[in-house]
């Protein structure tokens, strides 16, 4: 799956502001290393590199326009083209950052303890997921998905959901010296045309478009456009409001 750093940034104040209130979370004093796994074209690693001019810091992400995007930046960090899931670090970092990327991932019951197993001792390992599967704006992808000819080729795209914050809580306590669990729900006053669209078609709506092309694949985004049109109506006053919750996790070693 492809991904495009301009349409993932064209709400870049709302994507990065979750990463910096879990930053404000961390409790890293001096960190020589640390890990940004995710971090598309480098919103989140900026937080990272003011916060600790000295350390050293890695931007990991598994799309090449994303690493290439974040390069161009004067950002003070290295850049690591790599899967999550098969990732490991070269020295043991001291932090893992990692900002709405780990939702893309399975098996998260394996994945969590693996990547908090590399952490140095006294280490933080922090992450911010979306939960907002079963709002509308994610809802209606698969009601659109079945609603056209485009049906067949897109009923292989699994519907994703989210563990409740219970499940790692349990999943990463074992490991953790200090476990902070909380959740956020956002209420987003978006913009413009079809402004919960543009949201969703830099992220979770990219699978469903790729799977498409041609005729059928505007005739499905239109047909997800007009369910996202009723279903988050543009007030009088020209604005959308778009309720979006997240959940974050602080996990010190």
């Amino acid at each position: 799956m492809s991904w495009d750093p301009h349409a993932y940034l064209t709400f870049a104040d709302a994507r990065t502001r979750p990463a910096a209130e879990l930053l404000a979370r961390v409790p890293a004093q001096s960190p020589a290393r640390v890990a940004d796994l995710g971090c598309g074209p480098g919103n989140s690693t900026a937080l990272l590199a003011a916060r600790w001019p000295n350390a050293e810091i890695e931007g990991i992400d598994s799309a090449p326009r994303m690493i290439a995007a974040a390069s161009a930046t004067e950002l003070r960090a290295r850049w690591t083209v790599a899967d999550i899931a098969t990732w490991q670090p070269s020295d043991l970092p001291d932090v893992i950052f990692s900002n709405a990327a780990l939702q893309w991932l399975g098996d998260h019951k394996a994945l969590l303890p693996r990547l908090m197993g590399f952490l140095k001792p006294d280490g933080v390992f922090a992450f911010q997921m979306p939960r907002n599967y079963d709002a509308p704006s994610h809802r209606l992808m698969a009601v659109a998905a079945a609603a056209g000819p485009w049906a067949d080729k897109l009923s292989a795209i699994p519907a994703r959901v989210m563990a409740p914050a219970e499940f790692y809580f349990d999943v990463l306590a074992p490991m953790a010296a200090e476990l902070d669990i909380w959740e956020t729900s956002y209420l987003h006053c978006l913009e413009g045309g079809d402004p919960v669209f543009r949201w969703t078609r830099a992220t979770g709506l990219r699978p469903y478009e790729q799977a498409l092309e041609g005729a059928e694949r505007e005739g499905f985004l239109e047909t997800y456009r007009a369910l996202l049109r009723e279903a988050y109506p543009r007030r009088d006053d020209g604005k959308t409001l778009f309720p979006f919750q997240r959940l974050f996790v602080v996990a010190r070693t």
